[in-house]
């Protein structure tokens, strides 16, 4: 009698599983057809950089500072504004004066703010490659995680399907007594803790969709589509190439260019000793006498305080300038750092994915197929058959873990050198 209301009620359980797990597959791919893959027309990786390049806050934000700093530069280089004057005086003699004067630095000041200004505008002009290589870079992270969180769905998914079967095994081997009633609710147990993790991932992917819409300066409802599958790009040069391409790095050419300014700024504080000139033309007319003459003036600025002006501003300069290096030699620092940072974990991950595909996996499946096998004649328990399962899925799932761990490396070296690595 226990037995036979038993077997309805695992059934039951069954039943229901088999329902939460065709639910949770649904929403894992219909939902997401709507947020990542339901754009009107395709759009791959090359066609979300042109995008990103031109829709994204951060690299239209460091344009218009670009725009700014290059409107600079002939302002720095104009003398300043002329003065227009007039004036009338209504004494015993009725006198008008008229006339403009003109400020001129002492030779060589203007052309040093020119090149401050110059060099500040190609610094900013660096600066806007190495924001839009980020973006581009944060980009491409964001749609590799994405196709690894669609491939591990597809793994948990597939393997999802074999639980199910390796369910419906085990109860029907219970019902005829040949398996234990153990392998039936640890079957069931497994099955749900794949709907969880299944979850998981379904979360994961709307986060990167949510992601990519911001970069993407889209409606954090829109579609993103990124089509394609996890495919290691190999690296074309070694670490000692890598490391000579550091040079051209833009976030360190902005660094050596605040260097350049900062040598300017030095030279113009050392010409600040020197006297500025005002040169003034005036017209004067005399009313009663109806005689008209002219003024020329001369005014020269004298650095009287230049103990605690000029000789001051020198040493601001100075100290600036040893600032701007010191910045310099840490950013080539941080930057060489990281490269071989990024390129070991490049090595790892290639290394990994080779083993992974080549040697590992195709062992793992020949386990699982021999354990199944195994298990369906009684000569291998249950507990072995889902190891081995579950030993497959955790191989498959680290080589798509270790292919978007190798392009995101390489797509963060992109973003040091400026270039394919």
């Amino acid at each position: 009698m226990t037995g036979s209301n038993m077997k309805p009620r695992r059934g039951a359980i069954l039943n229901c599983l088999l329902l939460a797990a065709a639910a949770v597959s649904a929403s894992s791919t219909a939902p997401l057809a709507q947020e990542v893959m339901s754009a009107s027309q395709p759009n791959g990786l090359a066609a979300l950089i042109l995008e990103v390049e031109e829709n994204n806050p951060e690299i239209q934000a460091a344009a218009h500072r670009l725009e700014a700093a290059r409107a600079m530069i002939p302002q720095a280089r104009t003398l300043p504004d002329p003065t227009l004057n007039f004036s009338y005086e209504d004494m015993d003699v009725d006198e008008t004066m008229y006339g403009v004067s003109q400020e001129f630095p002492f030779p060589g000041k203007l052309k040093l703010k020119g090149e401050m200004a110059s060099r500040e505008a190609e610094g900013m002009e660096q600066e806007y490659l190495a924001v839009r290589l980020g973006v581009v870079a944060r980009l491409k992270e964001a749609c590799y995680e994405l196709l690894l969180a669609r491939e591990s769905a597809a793994i948990i998914g597939r393997n999802q399907q074999l639980l199910v079967q390796f369910s419906e095994a085990a109860e029907a081997g219970y019902a005829v007594g040949r398996m234990a009633q153990a392998d039936v609710f640890r079957a069931q147990a497994e099955v749900s803790r794949s709907l969880a993790r299944l979850a998981t991932v379904r979360q994961q992917q709307q986060s990167i969709a949510a992601e990519l819409a911001r970069l993407l300066n889209r409606q954090p409802t829109a579609p993103v589509e990124v089509a394609g599958g996890l495919r290691p790009t190999p690296v074309r040069r070694n670490l000692a190439e890598l490391l000579a391409l550091i040079d051209q790095a833009p976030m360190l050419r902005a660094r050596g260019k605040a260097v350049e300014r900062s040598n300017a700024a030095l030279a113009l504080a050392q010409r600040e000793y020197l006297p500025d000139f005002e040169i003034g033309l005036q017209g004067v007319h005399d009313e009663p006498m109806g005689d008209d003459g002219y003024q020329l003036m001369l005014n020269v600025t004298v650095p009287l305080y230049f103990a605690n002006k000029q000789r001051h501003g020198v040493r601001e300069a100075l100290a600036a300038r040893e600032g701007a290096a010191g910045d310099l030699q840490a950013m080539h620092q941080e930057l060489a750092m990281r490269v071989r940072d990024e390129a070991a974990q490049i090595e790892r991950a290639g290394k990994l994915i080779d083993l992974l595909g080549k040697a590992i996996i195709p062992q793992a499946r020949l386990t699982l197929d021999s354990a199944r096998s195994g298990y369906a004649v009684g000569r291998v328990d249950f507990l072995t058959l889902l190891n081995s399962l579950f030993t497959l899925q955790e191989n498959e799932l680290e080589l798509q873990m270790e292919s978007a761990e190798h392009e995101k490396a390489r797509a963060r070296l992109e973003e040091i050198i400026g270039e394919e690595p």
